[in-house]
């Protein structure tokens, strides 16, 4: 068992009122200032340099044609044959660096935060305030707090999902996931039976939203019509953050004690692949270039980033990050990706052609979570305890 899944469960087993944050001892997060920047320079040798790809190991139930809406999955890619490149992003040129912006005051006492949903179209951030127990709704336009959303015991992961107007919130500490209406902030149901809920993911054309089940070894499908648990998928491990791909359709979920992306469809509600991910101690935190086809999957025991290629589900390059990587943030216009640590770092890395190039890193004390807001392509960093009060950091594009 690595450090990092010991202070994992020792995260899940603490009260609401009690702060709990791992790696809050170490030197990043203690020489941390409010003044650091993403340094603008490409130094690759500063995450070290890309090694030989690694191979997927065997597959369970692979499939080659699927049901209307069902996971496109082979035992060696999780992209359809049909698939072609997009032109877009390949070469770009590096975009601006970026700066801080201020610290926004959150309300609730100063304790930890986790996951962050965006919704664009509305221009909102919802941001799940764990050791409190509430859903803080944040304006992105204005930069300001709209509203507390209470009642959430231990809320980890937050999704919005704009088709039916409602953002799910994982209510660990009732061991249920809330839906909230986004249009009153009300919550309209609850869903029940599920061990310690965290990531969450929703398939369109199976309306269905999936859960990581993460103590419980499995993902849990709620019905997004009659807000029902349809089913509990068993995983052989520990879930981790769960995310849906539109070009395959299948449902993805890091499987964090066997090293592995699991495949559902989320049609049949089935696991249909299984990919190892050599190189990743404890894959968590992922996510995915759907049009680039790429996979960034971290590890918490090795402090490792693996970009992993869906056309031929092999490792092509390996990174390091800060100490126990936990949220990802992608930023598809830009080409940005976030690696957000436990250890305070927050790496920054430029994905340009086909290789991922570290553009450098921030220090902050607890900056676990991170979200990005695709149309002006600020990051946005809740932060627990500045000056003895919860804040949200803001990095916008520097002038």
């Amino acid at each position: 068992m690595t450090r990092a899944r010991q202070s994992r469960q020792a995260r899940h087993a603490a009260p609401p009122t009690i702060r709990t944050r791992r790696g809050s001892g170490t030197p990043a997060a203690r020489t941390a200032g409010p003044a650091a920047v993403l340094v603008g320079a490409l130094v690759a040798a500063a995450c070290g340099a890309p090694r030989g790809p690694g191979r997927a190991e065997a597959q369970v139930g692979v499939v080659g044609v699927a049901a209307p809406g069902g996971c496109m999955a082979t035992a060696h890619s999780l992209t359809p044959a049909s698939w072609t490149a997009a032109p877009a992003g390949r070469g770009r040129p590096p975009a601006p660096r970026l700066r801080p912006a201020g610290d926004v005051p959150l309300p609730g006492p100063a304790n930890r935060f986790d996951y962050q949903s965006v919704d664009a179209a509305a221009g909102r951030l919802y941001i799940a305030h764990m050791n409190a127990g509430r859903l803080v709704v944040f304006d992105l336009d204005s930069g300001r707090v709209v509203r507390e959303v209470p009642g959430l015991p231990r809320v980890t992961g937050v999704l919005a999902v704009p088709a039916h107007h409602h953002v799910y919130a994982a209510a660990a500490g009732a061991h249920e996931v809330a839906v909230v209406d986004d249009r009153t902030l009300a919550v309209v149901a609850r869903v029940g039976g599920i061990r310690f809920p965290d990531g969450l993911a929703y398939a369109p054309g199976a309306d269905k939203v999936f859960v990581s089940d993460e103590t419980g070894g499995a993902d849990a499908v709620i019905d997004a019509r009659t807000f029902r648990k349809r089913t509990t998928i068993a995983l052989g491990g520990e879930a981790g953050n769960t995310h849906y791909d539109p070009v395959s359709h299948c449902v993805l979920v890091a499987v964090q004690t066997r090293n592995q992306l699991v495949a559902i469809d989320p049609v049949t509600e089935q696991v249909v692949a299984r990919y190892a991910v050599p190189g990743v101690e404890g894959p968590h935190g992922f996510a995915l270039d759907e049009s680039g086809r790429r996979a960034f999957v971290t590890g918490e025991g090795n402090a490792a980033l693996a970009v992993v290629d869906l056309r031929t589900m092999r490792v092509v390059q390996r990174l390091t990050v800060g100490d126990e990587p936990d949220v990802l943030a992608w930023d598809p216009g830009w080409g940005r990706l976030y690696v957000a640590s436990e250890s305070g770092v927050l790496s920054s890395f430029w994905a340009t052609g086909d290789t991922l190039l570290p553009l450098g890193a921030l220090r902050a004390p607890y900056a676990h979570t991170v979200a990005v807001d695709p149309r002006t392509h600020r990051v946005y960093l809740p932060l627990e305890d500045v000056g003895g009060r919860p804040v949200l950091r803001v990095l916008a594009p520097a002038p």
